[in-house]
């Protein structure tokens, strides 16, 4: 009689579990591949029908992308230089030229400035507040908690015209400030939560061990509490910037030219007869690069992170 585990998963399981995973990570990956692939795409070959999966690939998209064209006559054409890079020569294979830079450079910067920024910020607070929620006694703590939790559980939409009057009086709207205080706010609630959790498993021994050698309560916070906490704050981190980096109901609603960040933009994007799917496909895959090279770096922090606590002993 063979030895039977009842931890150990069998081999049909596993087989099952293998097919189910590699199934879920082609259907996940899928459409972002095609919009990859959408980016290298000339305008006629990414709305052929049927779609094509073999074509010949041109940077026309992120040509377009990063410029802004107007449409001259052949005499014309022919009285100009020789094209200046491989920019220039596409644009005028197309019987057009370049006149200038597109917007979109200064509404990804703008992202980048907001998402980080209101992460950073987010980040900060969160982490005092879940350190006073853990350690202190702090009055109606379960209520101030829960009051905490339900200003995620609004829907933007809700609050959206009451927060623009609001920003209108205070000269905060289309700002860098106002969106980054404006995603913190709605951040922080998770920072606390999820914060708060990490802390509670790190034990009040190491820091009344730090006091008693002489360490006030913000160094011992500092240097003892701040590094054992560190995986939940990277984790943290990552799902407050991947809320703010992608968020579009307050950018489409209290931005519209300095503060506008790319989630608006992107879909504005004209091309020539209409929409410019390559450009526009090239701009969603340049938006993905900030927060997929931040979670890169943090994925094993993230792994941690999110099993942290899970099994106790």
């Amino acid at each position: 009689m063979s030895a039977y585990s009842i931890t150990e998963p069998s081999k049909l399981s596993k087989s099952v579990a293998g097919v189910l995973v590699v199934t879920y990570a082609i259907i996940t990956l899928l459409p972002l591949v095609w919009i990859i692939m959408t980016g290298f795409k000339t305008p006629p070959d990414s709305i052929s029908y049927p779609p094509k999966v073999i074509f010949q690939p041109s940077l026309e998209g992120y040509v377009n992308l990063f410029t802004t064209r107007t449409r001259v006559t052949e005499e014309e054409l022919a009285k100009l230089p020789p094209p200046d890079g491989f920019a220039e020569e596409i644009v005028r294979d197309l019987g057009m030229v370049i006149v200038g830079p597109s917007k979109f450079g200064e509404r990804f910067m703008n992202s980048v400035i907001i998402g980080f920024g209101s992460t950073f910020l987010s980040i900060i607070l969160g982490t005092l507040a879940a350190y006073a929620f853990s350690r202190f006694k702090v009055p109606l703590k379960d209520d101030l908690l829960f009051f905490i939790l339900s200003t995620r559980m609004m829907p933007p939409i809700a609050v959206a015209i009451p927060i623009f009057l609001m920003y209108r009086q205070l000269g905060l709207s289309d700002t860098h400030l106002g969106m980054i205080l404006l995603y913190t706010a709605v951040n922080i609630s998770l920072a606390v939560w999820l914060l708060k959790g990490f802390i509670d498993e790190i034990p009040r021994e190491y820091e009344e061990a730090a006091l008693i050698d002489g360490y006030t309560r913000f160094q011992a916070f500092r240097k003892v509490v701040l590094p054992q906490a560190a995986t939940g704050i990277a984790s943290t981190a990552i799902f407050c910037l991947i809320f703010a980096w992608n968020e579009y109901a307050f950018a489409v609603l209290l931005t519209t030219a300095t503060a506008q960040t790319a989630p608006p933009f992107i879909p504005t994007i004209i091309g020539v007869g209409g929409q410019d799917w390559p450009a526009v496909a090239a701009g969603a895959t340049l938006f993905l690069l900030p927060v997929m090279i931040f979670t890169i770096l943090l994925r094993k922090h993230l792994l941690r992170g999110i099993t942290f606590g899970a099994v106790r002993k």
